[in-house]
């Protein structure tokens, strides 16, 4: 009897104790829900390759309605620049809010943790706040489309989970049609793929970000999803559907004049022509090209619209941040040249979308100059989270609460990875670019200045540098740029630099197992 009234007031003592610890971990749980609710969340996405050929910027061809409402319901940003016109210098430098001669990552291929191994980047500072930081795709560099489907050169002290994924566009490359054959990545390749755009690397990536969005509305918390399109990055691959949005017919080349590029600056003219098969296309060829590179901002938009239509659906809508950008500008044949690795408008300017909840506008544009290397300190301001000391840029949540707002003067670019090294500034009216440094100082090699007027010359067809009616201007320009250089080579306090660090190879992709697990779940 006496041990059956022991057990029984046992029994009761534990059902008053489970009911209390549940009633403690209910009230934990609205507690930290509220807390949740009161932080805002963070939607990252990152294109690569993209220029400003969107409708949002007025181009005459391209549409991209799913952007257009977003710059509708926030500020966009006319005259943002990357501060180096290559995918894994650019990401390293605005993941970790620092110049490229702060991070000394010049090319591809390189971990931050080889060159800044202590560094704490953007994702890893919201995870010291409590948010739940996922990377989906590309963020820092991937070799395109070698590495789809991979870490490739991530960061993984960065993120607390990571998806990589990987569609047809990868799995089926020989389908690809390539300017050198067996080549892509660098070279211009395009392929009209049939099938869904769930079936594309992109759209499966997200896919993948709805199902994370669910995932914390059931967990209640703050998440910092970052997700990574590879589109338009060549090869340009996008569903069928989206080619039929530009007949060949109705796509306009740009007219080089004759001898132009003969006119620029030695420097210049290294990155301008340095791929030949490039300037060998037929029109015809050119055209599909254009085509192909259109069309895959057609399916991009396409997939930014799903998500954040699955934003509002889970009712993360009103309380989260939305940055939507590209790594770097891209050439379509202005300059006589395609793709990258210049300091020309086309090659530093990326288009900038940011939404904000209570920032004050919506549906403004501004022409302040400001810079990807900016987005650590407006990130972490507009989440109320104190700006890291490391921080090389300045807040652009000004420019999301007043219309005049400018935060800096002239945005800042780099370039060093072709021979000639040169630095360029873009203010809200001309672009200044001088080649020939050398850690800083003139060099006796190719050296060069541009000077181009957006006021008149917005196509940066004409070099001023020298003109006589243009001297004081030049001059200004010149005092300003020393001074970007010398304060984009400034060390932050307490960062290690790592220097003669060389590109880190990963191990090589086996796309043929990869393609059999494809098919299996087909």
């Amino acid at each position: 009897c006496i041990a059956s009234a022991f057990t029984f007031l046992n029994a009761r003592h534990m059902k008053k104790l489970i009911l209390r610890l549940s009633l403690l971990i209910a009230a934990t749980s609205i507690t930290l829900s509220a807390a949740a609710a009161e932080k805002p969340n963070v939607l990252f996405i990152v294109c690569d390759d993209l220029n400003c050929d969107l409708s949002s910027y007025d181009h005459p061809l391209v549409k991209t309605p799913n952007l257009d409402r977003l710059a509708a319901q926030g500020v966009q940003f006319d005259n943002a620049h990357c501060q180096y016109a290559l995918c894994g210098p650019s990401r390293a430098s605005f993941l970790t809010g620092l110049y490229s001669d702060q991070t000394l990552i010049y090319t591809n291929s390189v971990y931050i943790r080889q060159t800044i191994p202590n560094v704490i980047s953007l994702p890893m500072h919201f995870r010291d706040e409590g948010y739940f930081a996922t990377r989906i795709g590309k963020l820092y560099h991937y070799g395109v489309p070698g590495f789809i489907g991979t870490g490739s050169h991530d960061d993984p002290y960065s993120w607390d989970h990571t998806i990589n994924p990987i569609g047809m566009d990868k799995l089926e490359e020989k389908q690809i049609t390539t300017l050198k054959p067996g080549a892509f990545g660098a070279t211009l390749s395009y392929w009209a793929a049939p099938g869904e755009d769930e079936e594309q690397t992109d759209g499966i990536a997200v896919t993948e970000a709805i199902e994370r969005l669910q995932w914390h509305k059931k967990r209640g918390d703050n998440f910092f999803l970052a997700v990574g399109l590879f589109r338009p990055h060549t090869p340009y691959v996008a569903p069928k559907k989206y080619f039929h949005n530009y007949p060949l017919e109705d796509i306009e080349l740009v007219d080089i004049p004759d001898g132009y590029v003969e006119g620029l600056p030695a420097a210049t003219q290294r990155y301008v022509a340095y791929r030949p098969e490039e300037q060998e296309m037929s029109e015809q060829t050119e055209r599909e090209v254009l085509q192909s590179y259109y069309a895959s901002i057609s399916f991009l938009d396409a997939q930014v619209g799903r998500l954040l239509e699955a934003l509002e659906a889970e009712g993360f809508g009103e309380n989260t941040i939305v940055v939507f950008t590209s790594d770097h500008g891209y050439h379509m044949g202005d300059h006589d040249h395609f793709q990258k690795l210049t300091l020309f408008e086309d090659s530093t300017r990326v288009p900038l979308i940011i939404k904000a909840p209570g920032s004050g506008l919506s549906g403004h544009r501004t022409k302040a100059p400001v810079e990807l290397v900016d987005l650590y300190p407006t990130l972490s301001d507009l989440a109320g989270m104190e700006i890291p000391s490391h921080c090389s840029g300045v807040s652009l949540a000004p420019c999301l609460a007043k219309a005049d707002a400018k935060p800096r003067e002239s945005a800042f670019s780099h370039m060093n990875s072709r021979g000639p090294e040169g630095y360029s500034i873009k203010t809200e009216r001309f672009r200044y670019t001088r080649w020939g440094y050398r850690n800083s100082q003139w060099d006796k090699g190719e050296t060069g200045v541009e000077l181009y007027d957006h006021k008149t010359d917005p196509e940066e067809m004409k070099n001023l540098a020298g003109d006589e009616a243009y001297r004081e201007e030049e001059e200004r320009l010149y005092q300003m740029l020393e001074s970007r250089i010398a304060d984009a080579k400034k060390v932050p306090e307490g960062l290690v630099q790592v220097e003669g660090v060389t590109r880190h190879r990963v191990p090589p992709f086996d796309s043929r197992r990869r393609k059999k697990l494809w098919n299996l779940t087909k």
